[in-house]
Formats: C-alpha cells, structure tokens, sequence
C-alpha cells in the first residue's frame, strides 16, 4: 500500500494541481484484486472471443454499469498472419479427415472454413488485422455492491460468448495498462493480445454509448444497461414539437417521485412550476424550496374568483393587431366576450340541470352586472385590478331585484334560487370574494418559484363542485402560464381524471386547448393519473385521447388489466413494453422521448429525496 502525497511545483516542473487531482487518496494490490481510493477493483481480461459477432458487440462490454474499460488494437504484417492461418487451414483439413468421430470432424472442417474465410478478407478484399486486448475493471464502494458488479459483468460477458478471467498476480501491471496515466503494458498485452480483423474491431462500435443525451437539459433517469437519460424538454425540433407530459400509472408504482424529480429538475434550471395537487403530496416540497402553498378551495388566501375578467392570451403580434382592427371596426371577440365563454362552462358544471332559459337570463344579467362596474365590450382589462370586478353577492342581488321588477318573475326567482349557495351559502367559501391568490416568490424575473394550489378539501365535496373549481383553477392557471411568452412554465396537473366531466366536455376542450397552444408561449402541461381509462370513455374520447397523445414525453409506469389493454391499444406496445409495465416493478417504466423509446429507471439521488417530503413519493 502507498498514498498519494501532494507534491510540489519544484519537483520535475509538474503541475501540482493537475497532479494533485489526478493522484488517488491510496492505491493498494492484492493477488486477485486491487483498492483505488475509498473503491474496491478487479481488472480482468478477455481471453476468448466469438467465431461470429454481431453490429456494437464491443459497446455492450464498453458499457457494462460501474466498470472501467481499456481496448487496445495495434495493425500486423498480414504476409506472416496470411501464413500462419494457411498452416492452420491444412493442418484442420487433416484433423478433419483424420477424425473417427462427427463431433471432431465437424469442429475441424468449422475452424478450417473460418480460417479460408478470413485468409480470402485479408489476401483478395485487402482486409487489414491487428491484434487486439480488451481489459475490464469493476469498481465499487463496498464489497457486496463489488461482488455484485463483478457477476453481473461476467455474466454479460458470457452470454456475448466471450470468456475473460482475472489475471493473477498482476494487478498492479494491469491498472497500469487500464490507466490513462501509464503507457500500454507489454507483459499483460502478450496475455491478452489476439489477432482480430480490422472490420470486426470497428464494427463492434466500442465508444458507442447507451443512454440518451440531448447534450443539454437534466439527468431524467437511467436506461436498463445504466446508461445516463439526459433530457432537455424545452429542445424543439425533429418529432419533439411541444414540451408536455404525460405520466399514467397504477399506485404505488412511483409516479409521485418521477414527478417530483422532474420539478427539482426544471425548478433548478429556473422554469416556474404550478401545481395543483389533489391529495397534498407537494406541500413539503414546496415549503423546502421556499415556494408558495395556496389552500384553492377558498378562503382569504385562495380565492378565485371566477367572474373576474381575464386577459384573453393572443399567439403573436400579428394576431393580437388583428383583434384590435376587427374590435375597431365592431367585429371579433373581446377579452369579456371571450370570459363569458368561460363563465358558461363555469356555470354548466357548477349548475348541470341549469335550463337554456336560465342560461340565457343569467348571461343577459351578467352584462349588465359588468356594465354597473364600468366593465364592457371595450374596457381594456389588463388595466383593471382584482377589486374592480364585481363577486357572486353582486350577481345574486341583481337577478333578486330582477325577480322584483321584471314581467316574467319566475325566471329570475328560480335563477336567485340556483345561485344562493354560490352568492350566501356553503358555497360561497369557495368563490363568493375578490381574488386573493398572490404568488410572493420569483414573479417574472425567472428565479424558478413554485406554487402549489393544494385541493385537498375538495375531495369531500360533490363531484360538480371539485370539477367546476378545478376548471376556475385551470383558466387562472392559463393566465399565468400565458401572460409572458419568455417565461418557461410547467403547469402540473396531478390526478387529472378529476378534471374530468363527461356531461360537460367542454372543460375538457378547454384542457386539450391549453395543450395544443402551451408551446408557443414557453409553457408546458403534464397530465398525471393512474387511469388512462377515464379518459377513452366514448362520450370524451376525442376529446380524451388527445390529451395522451400531444405531450412528446410520456411516462408510462406499472399498469394492468383494462388499462393496460387500452395503454397497449393507444401506443401500440409490443409484448415486450407490456411485460415491462405488468411487472409494476417501482420506479420503471417505458419512456416515449418523441418517436424514441426507452426501458428507463428512476434512481434519484438522495438530496432530492431530502426535499420531497413524507407525503408521497417515497
């Protein structure tokens, strides 16, 4: 055993620092193994190759996990090889004609036809051949992770129908050979060293790598030979055409954690997160990354209020020049025009037996509600605040005193009754105020904030309810993912199937709307639920299935029975990819990169599991 000591500048002119960092803390051999640094080793060597190889046979050993590889090839005098082999060829004729028994004399006429094989490549097709040495060294940090390395390396190499063996007693002349600090050894080359034709080196691809790597972005996860999945999900180009998500998978299979990696991720990288998180899971994560926890189901904090008029996002320049001519001009939509649309998705899901007459009356009401605060057709509402648009109780006071004045009493009186709850009653908590969500952390200047719009307590609600206040919660989400087109957002929608209405598709519309169009304000939709079911149902499937079918990246973890079949179905998975999402083995899953696949698992590193919290995606 030796250590490493710092050393000098005036020692043989080095470079300290270089030599500094490149010198491990101890080095110590043994017969069959070695010790580098705090690590554990072993060099071996291949000693046997197979008769036939296949295309980037060398890159499954370059790429074995946890090893170190060194392939040496240095070009011979073909004359003395074409020689030798032409030798060898006569002599297995002989053996062959000699041989009493099949076994033998099939294994001699096989060696002679490689070898006429390989004299016709190097004499008549100018084949150039060289003599090649292959070194492996499994590395690790305990001795059961390095017994393990050392098996399944073996073992790889086996079914290639290679054989390598540790080469005894001279493990100190191997690391030197394997070394990048040393020159080859000449006595572990004489070992290892066998003749290989220059097409088989080249073809086997040695510096092929496994993985993916778009050369910029995050590590995302590792692929099943432990190669890195290095992921830019804003990169543009090729079958990559939006940067949304899709993550399914049944519970417990991990999808919380690939999430929540996936938001250190982009949170690291100054992306702006929201996420509306149904079961509270992202509560501590947010806390620990200083971001803002809104309780959305109302409240002093969390209130949205829904007739509060939002600016209506324009795709470009041109088109927002566009509206303004036609307005001008007394034609298209304006910011209000286009809100009333939203409010009658609102009220169809918050009011479903709501009749085309009531329907009319309350949008007949609502403007003028709007025209008694200064609101209308024209009103430039980018110049308007929060406490300039009117609330429930304003609405329920107007169509009351309509029920007063107004010929057809009726009408109005049952249109006061359907909106009570919303304006005075138990409802009123959720969206009778002005908006009171103000996000403190990093707006517009890039810094990464995140928030959480937290819906637990919906969840004790009736269906219509959490439906209609996740639609409120989307439209104001929207606004935020598109009121600046240089600002990267990334809008999480956990548990989206609670989004879902099939009597009223058209929240659902408005959901694949905000997909489609994401990508051209910076913005991206990551649809996670454990039910690809819910959303192929015939009444939504177009509606549905676009929403599985737009993000260029989709996780799709351990399933079975229906959802598998329809996973299968949707994605046209081969039996393979099933098997792979049946196993339901944590944190793997099939990983769809544009057209690319992947086998890929999630090993996230431990400071990230620190910031995740105990709710969840452990």
């Amino acid at each position: 055993m030796f250590k490493g000591q710092n050393i000098t500048q005036e020692q043989d002119g080095a470079n300290s620092a270089l030599l500094n960092v490149i010198t491990p803390m101890g080095l110590g051999f043994s017969k069959n193994s070695l010790e580098l640094g705090e690590n554990m080793g072993k060099v071996y060597g291949l000693i046997h190759y197979p008769q036939k190889v296949e295309v980037e046979w060398l890159s499954r050993i370059t790429n074995i996990p946890s090893t170190i590889v060194s392939i040496g090839w240095r070009p011979v005098d073909n004359t003395t090889l074409i020689n030798a082999i032409s030798r060898s060829v006569v002599q297995q004729r002989g053996m062959a004609e000699g041989a009493r028994d099949p076994l033998s004399r099939q294994r001699a006429e096989k060696a002679a036809e490689d070898g006429e094989k390989i004299i016709m490549q190097i004499d008549r097709e100018g084949e150039t051949v060289g003599l090649m040495s292959v070194s492996v060294m499994p590395i690790a940090k305990d001795e059961k992770a390095f017994k393990k390395m050392c098996r399944r390396a073996e073992s790889m190499v086996s079914v290639m129908k290679c054989k390598m063996r540790v080469i005894p007693n001279l493990q100190k002349e191997s690391f030197r050979h394997i070394s990048p600090s040393f020159p080859t050894n000449a006595k572990i080359e004489s070992i290892l060293q066998k003749i290989v034709p220059m097409s088989t080196f080249v073809g086997g691809f040695p510096f092929a790598s496994s993985g993916f790597n778009d050369g910029e972005g995050y590590y995302f996860a590792q692929d099943t030979s432990g190669g890195l999945v290095v992921v830019d999900i804003w990169r543009r180009g090729g079958d990559r055409t939006n940067s949304n998500f899709v993550i399914m998978g049944n519970s417990g299979v991990g999808k919380s954690t690939a999430i929540k990696h996936i938001i250190l991720s982009e949170f690291m990288k100054g992306t702006k997160v929201l996420v509306v998180d149904p079961e509270s899971e992202y509560k501590e994560l947010c806390h620990n990354l200083n971001g803002d926890w809104i309780n959305a189901v109302g409240g002093s904090a969390g209130m949205i209020n829904p007739l509060q008029v939002r600016p209506s996002p324009r795709d470009d320049e041109r088109e927002r020049e566009a509206d303004r001519l036609y307005r001008d001009e007394g034609y298209g939509m304006n910011d209000l025009a286009l809100h009333m649309k939203n409010l009658e998705i609102f009220f169809n899901l918050y009011i479903p037996s709501i009749t085309d007459m009531q329907r009319a009356v309350l949008k007949k009401c609502l403007i003028e509600l709007y025209k008694n605060f200064g609101i209308t057709w024209d009103t430039d509402i980018l110049s308007l605040k929060s406490d300039d648009f009117p609330v429930f109780s304003d609405l329920y006071r107007l169509v009351q005193e309509k029920a007063d004045k107004e010929t057809d009493r009726q009408v109005y009186a049952d249109l006061a009754l359907l909106l009570y709850d919303i304006a005075e009653g138990a409802d009123s908590f959720i969206w009778n105020g002005k908006s009171s969500i103000k996000t403190e952390t990093g707006e517009g200047n890039g810094s990464g904030a995140i928030t959480v719009l937290d819906t637990n307590a919906l969840q004790e609600t009736s269906d219509h309810i959490k439906r209609t206040q996740y639609f409120n919660i989307l439209t104001w989400c929207w606004e935020q993912m598109s009121r600046n087109k240089e600002e990267r957002v990334l809008l999480i929608c956990d548990e989206a199937y609670l989004m879902i209405d099939q009597k009223v598709p058209q929240s659902l519309v408005y959901l694949r709307n905000v997909m489609k169009r994401a990508r051209k304000y910076e913005g991206a939709l990551a649809i996670i639920s454990h039910s690809i079911v819910d959303f192929l149902s015939e009444s939504i499937k177009q509606y549905g299935q676009a929403l599985l079918d737009i993000p260029c990246y989709k996780v799709l973890m351990g399933t079975d029975g229906k959802n598998l079949k329809e996973t299968a179905d949707l994605y046209d998975l081969t039996e393979a990819e099933q098997e792979l999402l049946l196993a339901r083995k944590r944190g793997h899953a099939l990983f769809m990169v544009g057209a690319k696949r992947l086998h890929i698992s999630f090993e996230i590193p431990e400071y990230k599991m620190l910031y995740m919290g105990k709710a969840g995606g452990r």
